[in-house]
């Protein structure tokens, strides 16, 4: 286990890092501005849920083989990069359909919103690298390492679930000035649809760190 006075370091270095937005909070506040609160508090557990996969590859040495392999990383990447420019798609396409009166008739439910959240951050190989690079730091190597990295890694995602839904519920501020009129509808669907596509186009053309490094 790590001790109190490196989990405290961790802490700080790790709320550094959270408040800082990244491709999970856009996600985040996307889901919000275009479905409210509880679309986003769901998103966030979505999110960290995917997070839990890469904690665990990171405990198992899983995040390495993306680390050296720049083809492992470059599948994950391109993936990732698909689904995000089909959610993108996805969502211009139902922004032609929406009704007025400050409902989105073809939202989607909760379980499919939390379940795009889980596979949009396990699709993120920068995450699997993040988690490997950033953990070991704070790990006393006359210890365990794995059992150490997943207690750090897990409290991480604790912080961040704080973090995230802290953007959450601002999100949720700004979007009651949104909601509204149909062409407010439309408006939100093509912004959060641009968003994904934007977010996708950017993945997909990201080299791998090792490349960047040597450059």
């Amino acid at each position: 286990m790590p001790s109190a006075s490196t989990l405290a370091l961790f802490s700080v270095a790790a709320l550094v890092l959270l408040v800082t937005p990244g491709p999970a909070v856009l996600y985040i506040v996307t889901r919000t501005v275009g479905q409210g609160r509880r679309a986003g508090l769901v998103s966030v557990l979505g999110i960290h849920t995917g997070s839990v996969v890469h904690v665990v590859a990171a405990a198992l040495g899983v995040s390495a083989v993306l680390a050296r392999s720049a083809a492992a990383f470059g599948v994950v990447k391109l993936a990732g990069a698909a689904y995000l420019i089909y959610l993108g798609v996805q969502r211009l396409t139902a922004g032609r359909h929406e009704r007025g009166g400050g409902r989105e008739s073809l939202r989607p439910g909760l379980r499919r919103v939390y379940a795009q959240g889980v596979v949009v951050n396990i699709l993120n190989p920068k995450t699997a690298l993040f988690f490997l690079a950033f953990l070991p730091q704070f790990v006393d190597p006359t210890g365990a390492a794995a059992p150490q990295m997943v207690v750090l890694g897990l409290w991480f995602i604790a912080l961040g679930v704080c973090s995230d839904s802290a953007y959450a519920f601002a999100a949720s501020v700004m979007s009651r000035r949104l909601h509204g009129d149909r062409r407010s509808a439309r408006r939100r669907a093509q912004l959060t649809g641009a968003a994904y596509i934007g977010l996708g186009l950017t993945a997909a053309v990201a080299g791998h760190p090792a490349r960047r490094a040597a450059a």
